[in-house]
C-alpha cells in the first residue's frame, strides 16, 4: 500500500508472517484438523499452520476488543443510569469477489465462539440485502449486480440497527447462489449474539454526505471491528476464475441452477467466458467501489497467490 511522498507516517503498523504469528502468545489451538475440511473454501484449503499462525493471532485480539467493547458498554450504562442488556460485537469482514471473505468469517466464527466470554457468534452475508432480480431488472442494474447500488441498503441499515439494539429477535433475507436470486420464503434469523459476523463486497463504503450536514449512517458505522482481505487484483482474477470452472463442472451442471448455460460450453469457451464476467463487472466493482474502502479497515490481510496471508496491517490511528 503506498501513500503521498511528503506523508511522514502510516496510519497502519504492518507485521510480517512470522511477527504476526508470534501474537499468538499461548492462545491454545481449538479447532480439529478434521474441522478444517469444512471450513475451507471451494478453491481455498486451509491448513494447521495457517490457522495457528493467522487466526489464531486474530482471534486473540478480537476477543480483547470484544472485552473492551462490553467494558465500555457498561461505563456507558452506568453513566446513563441505565441497565441495558449485552450488545452485539459485530465484525464485518470486505474485500473483493472470490478473496475469501466467507472463510475467514466461518473460521473467526468457529474460533472465536470457544472463548468463554462469547460463545454465541453468528455469521451473515448481505448478499441476501441485494435486491430481487426482478427489482434489479425493473432498475435496469442486473450487469451492476454486486455494486452498492444493488443493494437495498436501508433494509440492511434497519437489520444492523435492530442487532445493536438488542432486539431479541432479528430476521433476515436469504440470497442462493444455486438460483442467483434472493429466496423469498426464506429467512435468516439473529438472536441475540454475543458477536455477529456480517461478510460482503461493500460493507465498508461510506454514503455520499449531505451538503447540510444530516445525519447519515453507514453500514460501516454498526461495526466495532473491520476486516479488508487484499490480494492483487490479477490474482484474484485467476481464483475468480478456477472458482468459476469448478462450478461449471458442479453445480452448474444441476438444470435449476441460474448458471446452468455455461456447463455445456467448451472448456476454452468457459474460460473465455469467466474472464469477460470478471473484467466487465468484477474488476469493475473492484476498483470502483471496494478497493478504496481498504483503509476504512481496522485490520487488513494480504493474500498471496497461493491464499496464504503474507502480511497483516493493524490500524493505530
Amino acid at each position: 500500500m503506498s501513500y503521498p511522498a511528503n506523508l511522514q507516517f502510516s496510519p497502519y503498523r504492518v507485521f510480517g508472517r512470522e511477527e504476526w504469528a508470534r501474537l499468538r502468545a499461548d492462545t491454545p489451538m481449538t479447532l480439529q484438523e478434521s474441522e478444517l475440511a469444512q471450513l475451507s473454501g471451494l478453491i481455498e484449503e486451509l491448513s494447521v499452520r495457517e490457522v495457528e499462525e493467522i487466526y489464531l493471532p486474530m482471534s486473540r485480539l478480537l476477543n480483547l476488543y470484544v472485552a473492551a467493547a462490553q467494558q465500555l458498554h457498561s461505563v456507558s450504562s452506568k453513566f446513563l443510569g441505565r441497565t441495558d442488556g449485552k450488545v452485539p460485537f459485530i465484525l464485518g469482514v470486505g474485500g473483493s469477489v472470490a478473496v475469501g471473505k466467507s472463510t475467514t468469517a466461518r473460521v473467526l466464527k468457529a474460533l472465536l465462539a470457544r472463548w468463554p466470554d462469547h460463545p454465541r457468534v453468528d455469521q451473515i452475508t448481505t448478499d441476501g440485502f441485494l435486491w430481487p432480480n426482478a427489482e434489479l431488472e425493473r432498475r435496469q442494474l442486473m450487469d451492476r449486480k454486486g455494486f452498492p447500488e444493488s443493494f437495498d441498503t436501508t433494509r440492511l441499515l434497519n437489520f444492523l440497527a435492530d442487532v445493536k439494539s438488542g432486539v431479541a429477535r432479528v430476521e433476515a433475507p436469504v440470497y442462493s447462489h444455486f438460483h442467483y436470486d434472493i429466496l423469498p420464503e426464506q429467512r435468516t434469523v439473529i438472536e441475540s449474539p454475543d458477536i455477529l459476523i456480517v461478510e460482503g463486497l461493500n460493507v465498508l463504503q461510506p454514503a455520499r454526505m449531505p451538503r447540510g450536514g444530516e445525519a447519515i449512517p453507514f453500514v460501516s458505522d454498526f461495526f466495532d471491528f473491520s476486516i479488508y482481505l487484499d490480494a492483487d487484483p490479477d490474482v484474484i482474477e485467476n481464483w475468480y476464475v478456477s472458482r468459476f470452472m469448478r462450478l461449471r463442472n458442479t453445480a452448474f451442471r444441476d438444470p435449476g441452477a441460474y448458471f446452468h448455460q455455461y456447463a455445456a460450453l467448451a472448456p476454452d469457451d468457459a474460460h473465455a467466458r469467466a474472464h469477460e464476467i470478471w473484467r466487465n463487472i468484477n474488476l469493475k466493482n473492484l476498483e470502483e467501489n471496494i478497493l478504496p474502502t481498504r483503509q476504512r479497515a481496522r485490520l487488513i490481510l494480504r493474500k498471496e497467490a497461493d491464499h496464504h496471508v503474507e502480511s497483516v496491517a493493524l490500524r493505530k490511528l
